[in-house]
């Protein structure tokens, strides 16, 4: 189903009201970041999507991290190290360091909360109707994760770390590791598609942040 932050669109509704008379994507992305520059001043979203391409555990990461688990009520399971109770080392880090990013930034979670928006808005312009994504995503070792079921020979149920890189080519995927899990994604799961915004992420533009959670995957090996 459509998810929604509540009053987001209402606080913004010039913004949106804007893309509705844009028909170009690219004139519809030039909107967003010049709103977001102009609103926010330092529009510090976007070292946040660089920093967690470049470590998913990184201080960016965690504050990430901490906006999924304030929206939407999901902990991280991995930051550093796997999360198994509040009493882990790695969920010491991953407080310390969101709070100390958090207030080294902006407004970081609204600048998230309308990053989100815009982005559910942008794929049911360009994806009417379509409820989920195919997306891959490569991984070393499947131990790292906590399996929670097997649905069927080569398909299991797999809690996954509440926000996920996933390239939505296959190829891209096997660059980072020897098994590749293939999901059906929600669109409102999405929190981020690097081509709506072309530029944001150089070369990176097959890239998704997903929301995690308990996912049915197929997993594929070499």
């Amino acid at each position: 189903m459509p998810i929604g932050i509540q009053g987001v669109r209402r606080a913004h509704r010039s913004l949106f009201a804007r893309l509705d008379r844009l028909e170009d994507p690219k004139a519809r992305a030039r909107a967003f970041r010049e709103y977001m520059a102009l609103v926010f001043l330092r529009n510090s979203y976007l070292r946040f999507l660089r920093g967690w391409m470049q470590d998913a555990s990184s201080p960016e990461g965690a504050v990430l991290k901490g906006w999924v688990e304030s929206r939407f009520g999901l902990p991280p399971v991995f930051h550093a190290g796997l999360i198994e109770d509040v009493h882990a080392p790695a969920y010491f880090l991953y407080l310390a360091e969101r709070m100390r990013e958090s207030a080294r930034a902006n407004a970081v979670e609204s600048q998230f909360d309308l990053l989100y928006e815009f982005v559910q808005d942008e794929l049911r312009r360009r994806h009417p109707g379509v409820p989920a994504f195919t997306l891959y995503r490569g991984v070393k070792n499947l131990g790292d994760y906590r399996v929670i079921g097997k649905a069927r020979e080569n398909r299991v149920v797999l809690r996954l770390n509440n926000l996920n890189s996933f390239s939505s080519r296959l190829e891209h995927a096997w660059e980072f590791g020897s098994r590749v899990l293939v999901a059906e994604v929600p669109g409102s799961k999405i929190f981020f598609r690097a081509d709506l915004l072309p530029g944001v992420l150089p070369r990176r533009e097959e890239e998704s942040l997903v929301i995690g959670g308990d996912y049915e995957v197929t997993v594929r090996s070499y």
